[in-house]
C-alpha cells in the first residue's frame, strides 16, 4: 500500500488503500489548505517528477533542496560534524541519487527536525540510513506516521553529538527547536529552521503562523531569547535559500531582531 503525501505541506501519512480525508497538519492555523483542496502524491509520483539539488553553504554545511519546489519548499541541512552527520529538518523527495551522494558523504548518524511542517518524509530519511529522529516531545500530536525510529526528547536542551545541542525554544510550535553547532569554524552556528526565520535584512523574525501572519506575543519572543542567550554563535542559517542569510554577527543580529520586534508588536 502506498504511504501518501500532501502536497501542500509534505507530510507523508501510514500506509493505505486510500489518502487520507483531510491532514492535519494543513487544517490547523499555522499552515493551509489551498484554495483547489486537498490533494496528495506518493513517494513513488514525486520522484517521477522532481528532483534534489545539493549546495555548498558554508564549509560543514550542505544544503538539500527540491526542484521543482514542492510543498513548503524548506530546504533540508547536512551538518558534517566530528561526530559525524546531522541531518537538520527534512524534505519530502528522498530518490536513489540522493542516497548515494549522501553514502558517498559519509551517510546521515542523526536526523533532527525544528518543528511538525518539516517531519515530511523522516521516517522513509530515517530507514534509508538507520539514523535515529530527534524530536521534541511538546510536538508529539503532530507526527502523522508514528515509527520506533522516532525519539522524542523533553526540556530546553538535548546534546545529540560533539558541541551539537538542540534547544527547544517554542514559539512557532510549542516544541520549535533549534540546532546549535558550537564548534563550527571556531565561531558557532545556528540552524533556525523557521523558529527564528532569517529575513533578507540580515536580522530574523518570528511567526505563531507565517502563512496566515500570526504574529508571536512579546512575552512569547523574550522567552525564546532568554533560552538562546548562553549559546555563542556568530552565523545564522534558516530553512530557505534566497531569504537571506547571516554569516557573520548572527548573536548580535539576532539580539537587535528581538528588540525591534518587541517594540512593534508592544506598541513602543
Amino acid at each position: 500500500m502506498p504511504a501518501f503525501i500532501c502536497t501542500a505541506c509534505g507530510t507523508q501519512y501510514p500506509p493505505s488503500v486510500s489518502p487520507p480525508e483531510a491532514c492535519p497538519v494543513c487544517t490547523d492555523e499555522r499552515q493551509f489548505v489551498p484554495a483547489s483542496g486537498q490533494s496528495w502524491t506518493t513517494l513513488e509520483g514525486l520522484r517521477a517528477t522532481h528532483s534534489n539539488k545539493f549546495r555548498r553553504l558554508a564549509p560543514g554545511l550542505m544544503t538539500i533542496e527540491t526542484s521543482p519546489a514542492f510543498g513548503i519548499g524548506q530546504r533540508a541541512i547536512l551538518a558534517s560534524t566530528p561526530g559525524g552527520n546531522v541531518l537538520w529538518d527534512c524534505i519530502a523527495l528522498l530518490d536513489d541519487a540522493t542516497a548515494d551522494i549522501l553514502r558517498g558523504l559519509g551517510g546521515v548518524s542523526a536526523i533532527a527536525i525544528s518543528h511538525p511542517h518539516y517531519y515530511t518524509t523522516m521516517v522513509e530519511w530515517s530507514r534509508a540510513f538507520n539514523a535515529p529522529i530527534h524530536l521534541h516531545a511538546a510536538d508529539r500530536q503532530w507526527v502523522m506516521r508514528p515509527d520506533p525510529v522516532v525519539q522524542f526528547w523533553e526540556g530546553d536542551t538535548k546534546p545529540i553529538g560533539p558541541g551539537l545541542t538542540l534547544i527547544r525554544l517554542g514559539g512557532h510550535f510549542d516544541g520549535g527547536t533549534v540546532l546549535h553547532w558550537a564548534d563550527w569554524q571556531g565561531r558557532g552556528v545556528l540552524l533556525s529552521g523557521d523558529i527564528l526565520q532569517v529575513v533578507p535584512s540580515r536580522h530574523v523574525s518570528f511567526m505563531y503562523s507565517y502563512p496566515n501572519l500570526v504574529p508571536l506575543s512579546a512575552a512569547t519572543v523574550r522567552r525564546m531569547a532568554e533560552l538562546l542567550e548562553p549559546f555563542a554563535f556568530d552565523a545564522v542559517y534558516g530553512a530557505f535559500s534566497g531569504r537571506g542569510q547571516i554569516d557573520t554577527n548572527g548573536k548580535q543580529a539576532v539580539a537587535k531582531s528581538v528588540e525591534r520586534y518587541i517594540s512593534h508588536v508592544s506598541g513602543t
